[in-house]
């Protein structure tokens, strides 16, 4: 592999593992309704879990409501229960056509432990950073011994790879900040 394919491969995997951290910090609460508390959520849907926004359209009609209308109103009581079976800690009430699910304001102890969770994915989402920081050296001192790239081309391509590393690590950062943020204000 040149320099090139290299630093290509790590950022790609850097941002896959970024944007893996984003999407986990929208499934958590911060007080007010949105549409991504639910998505993870996956509903038995003839026999296969199926991601709930594939059999329902999901909005929020006011800051505290998420409301959810299935595309087949046979499915109602089986996403009911994928949510109440869900980790989301969320009620939801049915009239027979749609759920409706209201979503309470978090107390300062559950805004704690939502900052402890945030923080524990940030530090999981940095370690996967680093572990592609690894394998990219890898790699180059590899090409560097099957003689395909100089000694001074390896230095610099490690020096590339840490910059990339402490860029994304940055955005990490900047994202737990953010959403930390938001769930001590809301």
């Amino acid at each position: 592999m040149d320099s090139d394919e290299i630093l290509l491969d790590t950022e790609e995997r850097m941002e896959k593992a970024t944007e893996v951290f984003r999407n986990s910090l929208q499934g958590l609460r911060t007080g007010r309704a949105s549409p991504g508390l639910v998505d993870s959520v996956r509903v038995n849907y003839y026999g296969s879990p199926t991601p709930l926004k594939q059999v329902a359209n999901i909005s929020c009609p006011e800051p505290q409501q998420i409301v959810i209308r299935p595309f087949d109103q046979g499915i109602l009581n089986d996403i009911i229960k994928a949510i109440q079976a869900s980790d989301a800690g969320l009620a939801p009430n049915s009239d027979g056509r749609l759920i409706r699910i209201n979503v309470p304001p978090l107390s300062t102890e559950r805004r704690r432990e939502m900052t402890t969770r945030i923080g524990k994915f940030a530090e999981e989402a940095r370690v996967a950073i680093r572990n592609v920081r690894r394998d990219a050296n890898k790699t180059a001192e590899t090409s560097e011994k099957e003689k395909l790239m100089s000694e001074d081309d390896l230095k610099g391509l490690k020096d590339q790879v840490q910059e990339l590393t402490k860029k994304y690590e940055g955005k990490v950062n900047d994202y737990a900040r953010d959403k930390e943020k938001d769930i001590m204000e809301g």
